[in-house]
């Protein structure tokens, strides 16, 4: 008898690692393709903008512009995914951005460099809320902050592995007659389009369409998946705009919107910030320091995803509010200190900071919504929140014209994670249904 009660526990504890196992690495490394593709235009900024005659305005208006395209796409992209499933939808986007991405090694002037950019985001919209999606289908909410932390370790690596990668392909500079930041733009896009193949093969739609798992183990995960949506309807939005109009889903848009302001403010700049404290130009060496700071963040990411997810929900937000302040923390160090040394630590304790706290943040709305109102509610969030890789550019290049300072759009930067820090503390008001389900698998897998 309790052989057989134990049973369902370790079937759904067999099949959770087993979904670790064959999806995260995957899913990591579509978000490391993406990542790359979507911030390497940072590495080649000096090059890329005297060969193209970009202005420093317009790049910052042409860096913004992409999200512009991703945040009017990315609800209406996560309700197909919804319909003709993952594999054929991230086959889709990933083609489409590499061919966009690729070409961004044509541009010959801004007009072409504001239409590309803009249709990058539209192209790509949808992939990171779609994953964000996917994971709910697969992984229950006592697990889900471990896998949105392996999910997020696409960020830094992209920049631990793409940043060499990136300078490796400018200095091909006058390979075949071609300038060493086309070569980075076509490589690098074009490879995408190989992974986007790669996904339609490798990637199921649901637990009842993975053959890697057992009978037992398939149903063992559908039922606890299908409880925490029965309680998620019970208490939260389930409907498209219900869940698109509910105040807790726009306060999430505003603490991601904050949160995004400082993290692009952050990338895009970064390669040029540590040019600077170098003394020299993007190459193989810049890129290999800027992975420093990553390199911090993949560490810090791990370990505080696997504390948090310990945690009920409520102490969640504690974690979350210290670890964005503690990356406002270190951008403003970095802005303030002369020396190369300090100045590439403060990136690292920055980096290390905006990367941990937003694998927190997403357990937060993945707790609350359900069925289609998580498809539009987590679309919206990021669409929404991702505004702030537009506002955060130009805020910068705005407030350092105007105060004719170049720190003082770092010390913005700061302030936006502050704020963002100070949002997180209010969550306690908000209920976390998906955590209130007791069910002893749970407790037998923490």
């Amino acid at each position: 008898m309790q052989t057989g009660e134990r049973a369902p526990d370790e079937a759904l504890t067999t099949a959770i690692r087993r979904v670790m196992v064959r999806l995260m690495p995957f899913l990591l490394f579509m978000y490391v393709v993406a990542f790359l593709d979507r911030v390497n235009i940072g590495f080649a900024k000096e090059e890329f903008q005297a060969h193209a005659g970009i202005s420093e305005a317009a790049y910052a208006l042409g860096a913004g512009l992409f999200f512009i395209g991703y945040a009017l796409f990315e609800v209406p992209s996560n309700l197909i995914m919804t319909r003709v499933g993952a594999r054929w939808w991230m086959c889709r986007i990933m083609v489409t951005w590499g061919i966009i991405s690729a070409a961004m090694a044509l541009v010959s002037n801004e007009f072409w460099f504001y239409l590309l950019r803009f249709l990058l985001g539209v192209a790509e919209a949808g992939f990171f809320p779609g994953i964000i999606l996917f994971i709910t289908y697969w992984v229950p909410h006592a697990y889900r902050a471990r896998c949105n932390a392996l999910f997020y370790f696409g960020i830094p690596l992209a920049s631990v592995l793409g940043g060499p990668l990136s300078g490796l392909l400018l200095e091909l500079d006058g390979a075949g007659g071609i300038l060493g930041w086309q070569w980075m733009f076509a490589v690098e896009g074009l490879f995408a389009c190989v992974v986007g193949v790669w996904a339609f093969f490798y990637l199921d739609n649901k637990p009842a369409d993975a053959k890697w798992l057992s009978t037992q183990q398939r149903a063992a995960l559908q039922t606890a998946l299908d409880r925490e949506a029965e309680a998620k309807q019970a208490h939260g939005p389930h409907r498209l705009w219900s869940a698109m109009l509910d105040r807790r889903v726009l306060f999430f848009c505003l603490i991601y919107f904050l949160i995004q302001c400082s993290v692009y403010g952050m990338t895009f700049y970064l390669p040029t910030q540590v040019s600077e404290a170098v003394g020299s130009k993007a190459g193989l060496l810049v890129g290999l320091v800027t992975a420093i700071p990553w390199t911090v963040a993949l560490l810090v990411n791990f370990a505080v995803s696997s504390g948090a997810d310990r945690l009920a929900q409520a102490k969640k937000r504690f974690v979350a509010a210290a670890c964005v302040a503690g990356g406002s923390i270190g951008i403003a160090a970095s802005a303030y200190f002369s020396s190369p040394v300090m100045a590439i630590a403060g990136l690292a304790v920055a980096a290390a900071g905006y990367i941990a706290v937003q694998p927190v943040f997403w357990t937060f709305p993945a707790a609350y919504l359900t069925g289609t109102a998580a498809a539009a509610g987590i679309g919206l969030i990021n669409s929404l929140g991702n505004l702030g890789g537009f506002v955060a550019p130009v805020a910068k290049t705005w407030i350092e014209e105007t105060l004719d300072s170049n720190t003082a759009g770092l010390y913005l930067l700061a302030l936006c994670g502050l704020a963002a820090a100070a949002l997180f503390l209010l969550l306690s008001k908000f209920r976390a249904p998906a955590e209130e389900i007791p069910t002893r698998a749970t407790e037998t897998a923490a």
